[in-house]
């Protein structure tokens, strides 16, 4: 054979070996490996379907794991993902601390980690690629600048304020108590007279509002809850006392669920600070991102609204969670 003839079909030969290597590596789906906080919520439950329904559309293989609100299941799901050679993990941690161990080991074995909703505290930042999710110190300002606003509005009287905390612990409890206490100290008349968690559900949300009005009844004026759940069990506890959430206890919340504004338009509940859980989309694009080695942003942060009770019959039907 003629040498360039030669020369010719071996070029040929390694164009299409080029050609067909991509597109058998593109053929594998990425695989991710999820841990979830638990089901908490209805943020928590709107949280998930956002991440399984995106996987599903975008073609991502999604291992995922339900830790029920305790870390130690966490760290067990993410030693399962890494065993499993996942191409990248992703998770909402639980809580803040405690995760430098087992970042350090999915590190060494070269998966990259990506944390949703919830930040960590550790002592190497590169042990996760970025955090997607919302500012919950903000999150907390805007609640307390609605309050502020209120007060200012309704002859400025002195208000007794009771916090229903999140999670001991989480970053959304920290921060959301951070925030709103940095704004309210403008005005000494805003006293946070009584605070213990609710952990964002529903049922302690409930139990802690009756304790509240066991050893205070009527002197409470303000009600902060850190997610609409604890806020809803409240209302429970507070029409259960005879008293009218809403009118007899101004109510503030963060997440902006459904649930929460039916609570508005019913006249229970004052104001909801908005905290997007359909963090699914983000997740995928950063995600493959970061397996691809292309840069991503160390904060993603999602833009929100404060809805106040005004708003909500309005503003229901747009509420996708």
């Amino acid at each position: 054979m003629h040498p360039t003839r030669r020369t010719i079909l071996a070029g040929a030969a390694l164009a299409l070996a080029s050609a067909v290597i991509p597109q058998a590596m593109a053929a594998k789906p990425l695989v991710i490996g999820f841990s979830q906080v638990g089901a908490e919520s209805e943020w928590r439950t709107a949280n998930t379907a956002s991440i399984k329904d995106s996987a599903k559309k975008e073609g991502v293989t999604l291992k995922f794991a339900d830790a029920q609100q305790r870390q130690e299941n966490q760290v067990k799901a993410i030693r399962s993902f890494i065993a499993q050679r996942v191409d990248l993990i992703a998770f909402s941690p639980v809580v803040e601390s405690g995760w430098d161990t087992v970042l350090r080991e999915a590190k060494a074995a070269k998966i990259p980690v990506i944390l949703t909703d919830r930040s960590v505290n550790v002592s190497d930042p590169s042990l996760y690629a970025t955090l997607i999710g919302s500012d919950f110190v903000e999150e907390g300002r805007k609640a307390g600048r609605w309050l502020l606003d209120y007060a200012k509005k309704n002859g400025d009287k002195p208000l007794n304020i009771v916090e229903l905390q999140g999670t001991v612990g989480s970053a959304p409890a920290i921060d959301r108590k951070a925030g709103f206490e940095e704004i309210i100290k403008a005005n000494p008349k805003l006293k946070v007279v009584r605070t213990q968690t609710g952990d964002f559900t529903r049922t302690k949300g409930k139990e802690v509002m009756e304790a509240f009005l066991k050893s205070m009844g009527k002197s409470i004026n303000v009600l902060y809850a850190h997610n609409d759940d604890m806020a809803i069990g409240a209302i429970q506890a507070i029409e259960e006392a005879g008293l009218k959430p809403g009118k007899d206890i101004i109510i503030v919340s963060i997440d902006g669920v459904k649930g929460a504004f039916q609570a508005m338009i019913a006249g229970k509940l004052n104001v909801t600070v908005e905290c997007s859980p359909l963090l699914g989309p983000q997740l995928m694009e950063a995600a493959r991102k970061v397996v691809e080695g292309k840069p991503v942003d160390k904060r993603i942060v999602v833009n929100e609204s404060v809805f106040p009770a005004d708003v909500a019959a309005k503003e229901l039907p747009n509420r996708k969670y």
